[in-house]
């Protein structure tokens, strides 16, 4: 199946690496990251390969939930720097010929943000409709929704989209309840205006130098809409606005479900997560959430040495969203990110993790790694900092070198805003720098086969040519024009065979990566041979 050229064309080589703010590098000694550590930082990142840079929540905000409170959509927080130096990051990455996407978070804010203050009063004033409120503070319970009880002097509470610190903004109802005269329609003053605040949010940060928007919880503004139809919708109106106005600007969404996110809500692309999805659980994490959604206590994610994944729990879901995004859209699937625990690293060595990246970097839509994935962070066992909860594990300070707090910063260790890992055969940059076998130094390969092969960037088309529930190896194939590529994957700690039709190609015209001589031809048919944890891509005709 072909896609046409990626729109905005700078996302079809596109291999994203995503920065926890807070966590990269502390430029000033403050033990917290900011955005001059970032631009400190902005070859490091290019040396890898990676093109773009999504940017974790950097707006003024009281940080009860890391910065996805927002207080101030139109400013950088103190402890990251200033507009400023945003626009400086925005003009550094561009000279490397780098893009910046800054996250997005329109569900709700912060309590803390003055709209909602407004909000709170008694009398009606401009802000009253910009937030979701019952008209009842002793009606605690809202069927479906969640409500804080007794929050200001409003005869009412308010709605929250997450924590009891982010009130929802009011985008309206699809399907008001008659009987609830607070249920506004999309169509009232309030949602209308608040629709037209996100268009100049996003305006402000455009005509600065951002390169677009991940879009947090992008699924969860019209409340009482079946199907996501109305949310959908107003994602299409910006989606049409952009293309008019910033055609270069990209839009990626937090919703888990690229059929609608994609298909009918316009985004550019939509990520596989751990919500929302079993298919991103079975390849990479399946017994760690055993608990959630999609969790299976007793079985094993594709990519476990074991051999006992089972690819047909990822392939089947994929198949069916890629299918119905083919050409109209990207799918990505991410090394991990700042909600998931536990990182990537976790039980795992480098030959297995060379093998995930070796399929991330070689499947259609478009990669991103978590900051640190790369060197094969571990995650912590700590504290709740900032709401992460059990989330927090896995945002802890960049390690850079063996100098003191991993040269993440100069502060004194009591002073971090996480600790860092201490263990003395900690991976760092430093360390795998110069060793031509570290993961650092594998995933560099890998992204330069996939940036140097048409074939294997975002568009180029994707074909199944083996995969059994239960079985190995996993087998597709990659083709642009007259570029063919075939991948074959085996994490298991045993080598496996299988034969292919031999109508399938002819010759192999070049070994692009992994091991030598996988593939014999034997009678009317090819037989595969995978060493034991271990990848081919050969380009093939």
């Amino acid at each position: 199946m072909s896609n046409p050229t990626s729109k905005p064309a700078w996302l079809e080589n596109a291999v994203f690496y995503e920065i926890y703010p807070q966590s990269f590098f502390d430029s000033n000694g403050d033990g917290i990251g900011d955005l001059p550590g970032i631009i400190a930082k902005l070859d490091y990142v290019k040396s890898l390969g990676c093109n773009a840079i999504w940017l974790n929540p950097c707006f003024v905000s009281p940080f009860y939930d890391a910065g996805y409170d927002v207080a101030d959509y139109y400013k950088i927080a103190p402890r990251y720097g200033t507009n400023e130096d945003a626009r400086r990051l925005f003009e550094e990455a561009h000279k490397r010929g780098m893009r910046i996407l800054l996250d997005l978070v329109v569900g709700h804010t912060s309590i803390e943000h003055p709209w909602f203050k407004e909000s709170c009063k008694a009398e009606r004033n401009e802000y009253t409709d910009w937030y979701i409120w019952n008209d009842d503070p002793w009606r605690w319970d809202e069927p479906g929704f969640h409500v804080v009880h007794g929050y200001a002097d409003r005869h009412g509470n308010p709605l929250t989209n997450f924590f009891y610190s982010q009130p929802a903004l009011n985008f309206g109802f699809a399907h008001p309840d008659p009987r609830k005269p607070w249920q506004q329609p999309v169509t009232a003053p309030g949602p209308q205006r608040v629709r037209q605040e996100v268009k100049n949010i996003m305006r402000f940060w455009l005509e600065m130098g951002a390169d677009g928007f991940r879009v947090d919880m992008a699924g969860s503004l019209v409340k009482n809409d079946p199907g996501q139809v109305e949310t959908a919708r107003f994602w299409r109106w910006i989606r049409d606005w952009l293309d008019e106005e910033f055609p270069e600007a990209a839009m990626v969404s937090e919703w888990s479900n690229p059929e609608i996110a994609i298909g009918q809500a316009g985004y550019h692309m939509d990520f596989l997560l751990h919500f929302g999805m079993r298919g991103y659980n079975a390849l990479l994490r399946k017994q760690y959430y055993a608990n959630r959604p999609g969790g299976d206590p007793y079985g094993f994610a594709f990519f476990d040495k074991s051999g006992h994944g089972n690819i047909m729990e990822f392939l089947d879901e994929y198949l069916h969203h890629y299918r119905k995004t083919a050409g109209k859209g990207h799918i990505a699937i991410p090394t991990g990110n700042h909600d998931i625990n536990p990182r990537l690293a976790i039980n795992r060595d480098w030959d297995d993790l060379e093998v995930i990246y070796l399929f991330l970097m070689t499947m259609p839509g478009t990669p991103y790694i978590y900051y640190g994935d790369e060197i094969g962070m571990q995650t912590l066992n700590l504290p709740s900092k900032e709401g992460g909860y059990e989330r927090t594990g896995s945002r802890t300070p960049m390690q850079w070198s063996n100098e003191a707090n991993a040269g993440f910063s100069t502060a004194p260790r009591e002073r971090l805003y996480l600790p860092v890992d201490e263990r003395p055969d900690r991976p760092t940059v430093a360390a795998q720098e110069n060793d031509p076998n570290s993961l650092l130094n594998r995933v560099r390969r890998l992204i330069a086969l996939r940036q140097s092969h048409p074939a294997l960037q975002a568009s180029g088309a994707f074909e199944v040519v083996y995969a059994e529930a239960g079985k190995l190896p996993f087998v597709y194939q990659r083709q642009q024009g007259d570029e063919t590529v075939l991948v074959a994957l085996n994490p298991a700690a045993y080598p496996v065979e299988v034969k292919l039709d031999g109508k399938r190609f002819g010759k192999v015209v070049k070994e692009l990566y992994g091991a030598k001589n996988a593939l014999t031809r034997e009678g009317d048919g090819w037989i595969l041979r995978l060493p034991p944890v271990s990848g081919i891509a050969y380009q093939v005709a």
